[in-house]
């Protein structure tokens, strides 16, 4: 992304990467936003996942399943270079966000984590009020706003968290509960105005009420955003997911595991009529 995309917001295409589904997943009707191709993502000398090929849909909740260890979450953090912070890790492959190389050498890191944002496993407010705790990512990224108040009432009610939050915005945000803490950090990924929200195991700490309002979040925030999910709830990637996507380790000649991507379909489709054996045996419990 040159200094002028970042200014006027324009998307430059690659005319030799079109924004379709052209590498090799499933057509997207409303369009790929992002795409990983051929694309192995090493720990050192360490394969830790090898050869996806995989696109995410404009306004679609894909979920990512499958054993623990089988490189969900490390795709993910690929996704918006979140890896780049973990040392020795390294991709080769391309990830491309509308035909834009994520990893090219004139790439701003900062303005693909605003455009491409993330909400982890386990709740990581700030050790700030609530209300400075949204306003973080605007004011770090220089984003002219006309109101911040706007800008933060506008977040937290896109997150359902307003009607809880409105009368204690100066209060720490450590005082709300685990499942408003969640919404808080989506709010406050929503806040720099996202395209993409990748969500890593969102619910795995929460109770069951709370996993149930960031379910009905996510739905209502697939109109604005491209959202990708992580989860070890097959329940739960059957009931936000449009798409899924099922990831296996497979061992290489010195016995270690690698992660590969098995098949990608419609959620529907892959719960009820699985292509690969392994798919279905992970689905009905019989492995993993």
């Amino acid at each position: 992304m040159t200094k002028a995309q970042r200014m006027t917001g324009a998307v430059e295409h690659d005319p030799d990467r079109p924004d379709a589904a052209d590498d090799g997943a499933t057509a997207w009707p409303a369009g790929t936003v992002l795409s990983c191709t051929d694309l192995d993502i090493y720990y050192g000398s360490f394969l830790a996942v090898a050869n996806v090929n995989l696109s995410f849909g404009a306004n679609h909740v894909t979920a990512l399943i499958g054993p623990s260890g089988c490189g969900k979450s490390t795709v993910l953090r690929c996704l918006n270079r979140m890896n780049d912070l973990v040392a020795g890790a390294r991709i080769d492959g391309r990830i491309a966000y509308h035909g834009i190389d994520l990893y090219g050498p004139d790439v701003d890191v900062i303005e693909v984590r605003r455009r491409i944002g993330m909400v982890f496993q386990k709740p990581n407010p700030f050790p700030h009020s609530i209300y400075d705790n949204i306003a973080y990512g605007p004011r770090v990224t220089g984003m002219k706003v006309d109101s911040m108040d706007d800008l933060i009432e506008e977040a937290l009610h896109r997150a359902a968290l307003w009607d809880e939050v409105k009368n204690k915005l100066k209060q720490s945000a450590y005082a709300l509960s685990g499942g408003q803490q969640q919404r808080l950090c989506i709010a406050r990924s929503i806040a720099t105005n996202p395209e993409v929200i990748l969500m890593d195991e969102p619910c795995s700490a929460l109770d069951p009420i709370a996993t149930a309002k960031i379910e009905d979040l996510i739905a209502d925030l697939a109109r604005e955003f491209t959202i990708i999910i992580v989860t070890h709830n097959m329940q739960q990637a059957a009931r936000v997911s449009q798409h899924t996507a099922f990831f296996t380790t497979v061992p290489d000649e010195h016995g270690d595991r690698t992660g590969r991507l098995v098949e990608v379909d419609t959620t529907e489709n892959l719960f009820s009529n699985p292509a690969d054996e392994r798919t279905e045996a992970y689905i009905t419990g019989r492995f993993g």
